[in-house]
């Protein structure tokens, strides 16, 4: 399996409201990715992650799906996503589709059925419960936005649970005949040519059968977030889980081409690792999201990797990820400097490094006035920085009116420093963080050692983290200075074939912020 085009590739994530705009509404569409393909063809990617374009009334932005076949008429239509589909083959790259099975929009046939009766065909393929007791919710579950997970529905005396908004009703993947229609979902979208899916919010598709409250947790503090004062325990992360993401390999597995499957799965490693699969092969990639929130220090870095790489199963494929459109961006995190040091981190590690748009030219969060706020959960939750509107912002492609993004006003604000930090501006600059990441993804093409490589952490003191890729008779160190500050370290003997930093690393010393590849003689 060593072929999979999954395994030496690259992957990019495209927010579609915030990426080219085509017709003048201030919101990117399906046309603007198409105008737009050959950009990732020279930043060296394979295949494009699109976040979701189905039909929805947009409460969570397309998260909240009323057709799981078609095509939010903002984004296009049916036509214009087989033209891009059949663009971005054209040119090499894949095209992935976000596909949402937890949850649909409650404006959606299927739950508007099931809410008009408790006899109607469709009631049990969402989650009623009764009322508690006291007639208040069935438990204590709390919705990842805020507020109690689950909605009273006066006219047929239950409440319906929702993991996320009121309007993101939660399927119940315990009804064969839900589960059929959506895996023909999936069907619908292979049969057309899409080459694989990442699976949102994996973990939470089954909940415990019996519903009992979920425990307190113990460290809650009131700026994490109100979903976080009880540990999701009964509500995410059920056993049966498995044997749905079994069945949708299955279905990638029949299809030509090497589909694949990556699942978006927030839990600690040594349970992100079943959804590789015991009993039988699960998703390809569960999206291992460890350096988003790790603390910027060598030797924890070390220790993150080394015991990530240890908990593989046999066969299981590392990813690494950096951002997407729910978290702080990297050069927010660690700043621009860093982010450099970053990006040469994330495309040399061992397995499939995954980048999120506008972090291939240094985007960082950008600060949204309060009369701008799209995103529900800052609108839920406000002043907690838990809002994922400053990381969705519009791409800037150059310096022409609204960063050419649009005609229009785009739909959130642009980067403030939008008419220098743009691709045009950095395709211009060899020094740009653009330029690195070009080179970066052109060493990856170029050495099998970066790609599918051995990999081997190296002792080292100070703020330095470094490694050794080899494949047959290649050889390439890859050492990191993660501080500001110069760090002791001697080079192997052999050639620099991309640093982070200008001109060449002094005898013995790294910079600070300083990354360089060595092809060790």
């Amino acid at each position: 399996m060593t072929d999979a085009w999954w395994r030496t590739g690259t992957i990019y994530q495209v927010y579609p409201r915030s990426f080219q705009d085509s017709d003048g509404d201030g919101v990117g569409d399906l046309k603007g990715i198409e105008a737009r393909l050959d950009h990732l063809v020279a930043l060296g990617v394979d295949a494009v992650w699109i976040s979701p374009i189905f039909p929805s009334p947009m409460r969570d932005f397309g998260y909240d799906v009323a057709d799981y076949c078609g095509i939010d008429p903002r984004f296009g239509t049916l036509a214009d996503f087989d033209a891009l589909l059949a663009a971005a083959h054209a040119r090499g790259l894949r095209l992935l589709l976000d596909f949402v099975p937890n949850h649909s929009s409650t404006d959606h046939p299927w739950f508007r059925a099931s809410r008009s009766s408790r006899d109607d065909p469709r009631r049990d393929w969402y989650i009623w419960r009764d009322p508690a007791p006291d007639g208040g919710p069935p438990n204590n579950w709390i919705s990842d936005f805020g507020g109690s997970a689950w909605e009273y529905d006066a006219a047929t005396g239950q409440y319906y649970y929702h993991a996320f908004l009121k309007e993101q009703a939660d399927l119940n993947w315990r009804n064969p005949d839900l589960r059929r229609a959506m895996m023909d979902a999936l069907r619908f979208w292979f049969d057309r040519g899409v080459d694989g899916f990442r699976i949102d919010v994996l973990w939470h598709m089954v909940k415990h059968a019996d519903f009992p409250d979920n425990p307190p947790n113990p460290g809650y503090a009131p700026h994490m977030g109100e979903m976080h004062r009880v540990l999701q325990l009964h509500s995410t992360d059920q056993p049966e889980v498995h044997a749905i993401a079994a069945e949708m390999r299955a279905i990638a597995d029949s299809y030509p081409g090497n589909r694949v499957l990556i699942g978006e799965i927030y839990l600690p490693v040594d349970r992100l690792m079943h959804y590789y699969g015991r009993d039988a092969p699960e998703v390809h990639l569960p999206f291992n999201f460890q350096l988003i929130d790790a603390r910027w220090d060598a030797r924890h870095l070390a220790a993150l990797i080394a015991d990530y790489e240890a908990a593989l199963p046999p066969g299981g494929w590392p990813n690494w990820v950096l951002g997407n459109h729910d978290r702080p961006r990297i050069a927010s995190r660690v700043g621009k400097a860093q982010a450099r040091v970053a990006a040469m981190l994330l495309t040399t590690l061992r397995g499939t490094p995954t980048l999120y748009y506008g972090d291939e030219i240094g985007l960082a969060d950008v600060a949204i006035p309060a009369d701008r706020v799209q995103d529900p959960r800052e609108l839920r939750e406000p002043g907690l920085g838990l809002g994922r509107d400053p990381v969705r912002t519009p791409m800037p492609w150059n310096g022409s009116a609204h960063a050419g993004f649009s005609t229009a006003e785009p739909w959130l604000p642009l980067n403030p420093d939008w008419r220098q930090r743009n691709v045009a501006a950095q395709t211009a600059d060899a020094g740009s963080m653009l330029a690195l990441y070009r080179d970066l993804l052109n060493l990856r093409r170029k050495h099998p050692a970066l790609a599918i490589g051995d990999f081997r952490l190296l002792d080292m003191d100070g703020d330095v983290l470094a490694y050794e890729r080899r494949h047959g008779d290649e050889r390439i160190v890859v050492a990191l200075n993660l501080s500001a500050e110069p760090q002791r370290f001697v080079l192997p003997s052999g050639d620099i074939v991309l640093g982070t930093l200008p001109g060449h690393a002094e005898a013995g010393v790294l910079r600070g912020n300083e990354g360089v590849i060595v092809l060790v003689a």
